[in-house]
C-alpha cells in the first residue's frame, strides 16, 4: 500500500461557532481546506498552500488537532490526515480552483458535525481540546 499524508486546516470565527468547509466537486461532501502533501512539502506548507488554493485565504497554521488515518483497499492507499488548527492573516475569501471546490461556507458546529464526522466526539471536543505542537526541524 502506498502511504498517503493529507493535512487540514480548522478555521473557525472569533468565537468559534463556526467552522470553514468546502463542498469538494465529484464527491458533493464537505472537508476542512485541505489535501494531499507534495513531495517536496513539508505538513505545514502543504497545509498552508491548500488553504489558499481552496479558499483563497491566507493561514498561519499552529498546532495539531487530530491525526486519522484509513486503508483504502480498492486505491490500495494508506492515507493519514492531519488536521492543523489555524487563523486567517490575509487573502479574500473564494472559490480558485471551481474544478476542485463548489462552494465554500462557515458552518455552524452542530452542522460541521453532520456534513463532515470524521472527528471523535466532533468539532467541539477540536476546538476545547488539547493541541499537540508541530514544529517542523527541517531537512538533516
Amino acid at each position: 500500500m502506498k502511504r498517503v499524508d493529507v493535512v487540514y486546516t480548522l478555521l473557525t470565527n472569533p468565537s468559534k461557532s463556526k467552522v470553514l468547509a468546502v463542498r469538494n466537486v465529484g464527491r458533493s461532501s464537505w472537508s476542512l481546506p485541505g489535501g494531499a502533501v507534495e513531495a517536496d512539502e513539508s505538513w505545514e506548507q502543504a497545509a498552508i498552500r491548500e488553504a489558499q488554493e481552496e479558499t483563497g485565504l491566507d493561514v498561519s497554521i499552529y498546532g495539531i488537532v487530530a491525526i486519522n488515518e484509513c486503508k483504502f483497499e480498492e486505491m490500495k492507499e494508506h492515507a493519514i490526515f492531519i488536521t492543523f488548527r489555524a487563523e486567517i492573516v490575509g487573502g479574500r475569501e473564494e472559490i480558485s480552483r471551481p474544478d476542485e471546490i463548489s462552494e465554500i461556507a462557515w458552518l455552524d458546529i452542530t452542522q460541521a458535525d453532520e456534513l463532515m464526522p470524521y472527528y471523535k466526539n466532533g468539532f467541539k471536543s477540536l476546538l476545547n481540546g488539547n493541541e499537540i505542537t508541530y514544529f517542523n526541524e527541517g531537512n538533516k
